[in-house]
């Protein structure tokens, strides 16, 4: 074997066993740490949920409102959290828990995040955080370098800048996307004469100000539902976040967004931002991202790219140039929860100008003040945890190559699955993975044979029968607890404009392997045997019956 493969092997292995070997709990942790150490295998093991008690059994242990007058042992509450919440939890680490966005974590994680809650450190204000908000800003700044390109020169006037941040952390993608619009709408309403801002105005005279009759974003139908809270939140209405098509491949139609262009500006509507997507959340499609900035660039507006799940692809070399154009964005959100493998809940925005979070810069004179390198003055959070060390760790120890690895990973697993499905009799694939996400659905090639023979009518009568089908499989799969796959509803380019219920699979684990794949098509197969589905399977034939004359001549 060649060094370089071997190095690549050599370096893969030991990636696999960062997610899987613990180390050995040390002889002061405490009785709660010890049981959850204890279990970390069981959160690696085949089965995703326990199976022995219903969601309604388990919501009588959390049903009184009493608080407890006495103290107790933390040895009895031990045996609460084993047993009412360790045991009953979602095993999302699951190699077989492939249905979203949660993911086996580095067992490091485990113990960094011990000592960032006994630090017990307030990342709003360096009085509270005086090692920890140094650390953050350098992670920002490491992450505004992945994103941006920029030489290493240009950092040192900025990390540590306490008029500037380059970025902002936050609890989630959704806060990440709310920051960026927020300065988004900051910046287009700036202070200029006697005109003080929208901060200090609001937004009605700020739009008269502007001579304006509306604010508007704009963003694909795979945009994220978060983009729907930042513009009730910022005051643009959610009437005023525009939801353009997608093309066969899940994109924004450009077309379409070009003609959504020309009507706001005919009505004297401003556009406030442009939002691309870089890995959508049902099909990990990215947006053609320069396109969309030119268009920016034409308008006059903010350019944001929601790169919550997307965004670790640029740490490979092979497929970074799917997400090419997204170093021309204004500002990028990135989640480290995602695929990152930091615990929930971390995510972050970043900017491309160093200076735009001053346009949403707030001071207190007890803790915020004037000329301080408190991070909390460009932060819509107050009091936050420093998640900054879990990042850090994983950048550190996994390193650039560790996570090109597992990006590598995990999208060309996802095409080796979609081959699978793709040549599979029973499966119908429904969108082809362009990051690691795909999804499909139980549709016999039988059946779909006959649904061609069909009129428009039948094929929307098959469809909803295959609808109830999927929806089936995927909700007893989830109660049998071997496997998961998630679920969700989408347009389909072989059936127009007509939505359709789909699989989803989202294969960021890298415990996952071709053969945990396999066991899960085997297992949609046996549940595909159920009475419910053979019955349906059966009224989807009787619609493929001969026309009669009168229905034939109706339709011609």
């Amino acid at each position: 074997m060649p060094k370089s493969k071997q190095a690549a092997r050599a370096n893969l292995e030991s990636l696999y066993r960062i997610f899987t070997v613990p180390e050995a709990p040390d002889s002061t942790l405490g009785a709660i740490d010890q049981a959850i150490c204890d279990d970390v295998a069981g959160f690696l093991g085949t089965h995703i949920v326990a199976l022995e008690r219903t969601l309604e059994d388990i919501e009588a242990d959390f049903l009184s409102p009493v608080i407890p007058e006495e103290p107790t042992y933390v040895s009895e509450y031990t045996e609460f959290v084993k047993q009412k919440l360790v045991a009953q939890s979602v095993h999302t680490a699951a190699p077989g828990f492939v249905g979203h966005m949660t993911s086996a974590l580095p067992y490091f994680m485990l113990p960094l995040a011990r000592i960032m809650t006994a630090l017990n450190q307030n990342l709003v204000k360096v009085e509270t955080s005086k090692a920890f908000t140094p650390l953050e800003r350098q992670v920002l700044a490491m992450l505004h370098r992945l994103v941006y390109r920029a030489d290493a020169a240009f950092y040192p006037q900025w990390v540590h800048n306490s008029q500037h941040a380059l970025g902002a952390f936050c609890s989630g993608g959704t806060i990440a996307n709310i920051t960026a619009l927020w300065v988004a709408r900051n910046r287009l309403f700036a202070p200029a004469g006697d005109f003080k801002g929208i901060a200090a105005e609001g937004l009605p005279r700020s739009l008269k100000h502007l001579g304006a009759d509306g604010l508007a974003v704009l963003v694909s139908r795979r945009g994220h539902y978060s983009l729907g809270k930042a513009a009730d939140l910022l005051g643009i209405g959610r009437d005023n976040l525009v939801m353009i098509d997608t093309d066969a491949d899940n994109r924004i139609d450009l077309d379409l967004l070009r003609l959504e262009l020309q009507r706001l500006k005919s009505e004297n509507i401003r556009v406030l931002a442009l939002v691309g997507i870089a890995g959508t959340t049902e099909t990990g499609n990215v947006d053609p991202l320069h396109a969309m900035a030119d268009l920016a660039a034409t308008e006059d507006c903010h350019f944001h790219v929601d790169a919550a799940w997307g965004g670790p692809t640029l740490f490979s070399e092979k497929y970074a140039p799917l997400l090419s154009g997204i170093e021309r964005a204004d500002s990028v959100t990135l989640d480290a929860h995602k695929q990152l493998y930091v615990p929930m809940g971390a995510g972050m925005v970043v900017f491309k100008d160093p200076t735009a979070l001053s346009a949403i810069e707030h001071h207190a004179a007890y803790i915020l003040r004037h000329g301080s390198k408190d991070l909390g003055s460009h932060t819509l959070e107050g009091s936050r945890p420093g998640k900054a060390l879990l990042v850090h760790a994983g950048l550190s120890i996994i390193g650039r190559k560790g996570y090109e690895l597992l990006i590598d990973l995990g999208i060309e697993r996802a095409r080796h699955f979609a081959e699978q499905v793709r040549q599979h009799a029973d499966f119908e694939l429904t969108s082809e993975p362009e990051l690691n996400i795909l999804t499909y659905r139980y549709a016999p090639r039988a059946i779909l044979g006959l649904m061609k023979t069909m009129c428009l009518a039948q094929k929307c009568q098959a469809n909803l029968l295959l609808d109830q089908i999927n929806q089936l499989i995927q909700k007893v799969q989830r109660e049998a607890g071997k496997t998961f796959v998630s679920r969700t509803r989408l347009r389909s380019r072989d059936y127009g404009t007509k939505v359709i219920t789909v699989l989803r699979v989202v294969l960021a684990n890298p415990l996952t392997t071709d053969e945990i794949l396999q066991a899960v098509l085997e297992e949609q197969l046996t549940l595909a045997q159920h009475p419910e589905v053979r019955e349906l399977l059966e009224q989807i034939e009787a619609l493929a019956a001969p026309l009669s004359i009168s229905q034939t001549s109706t339709e011609d």
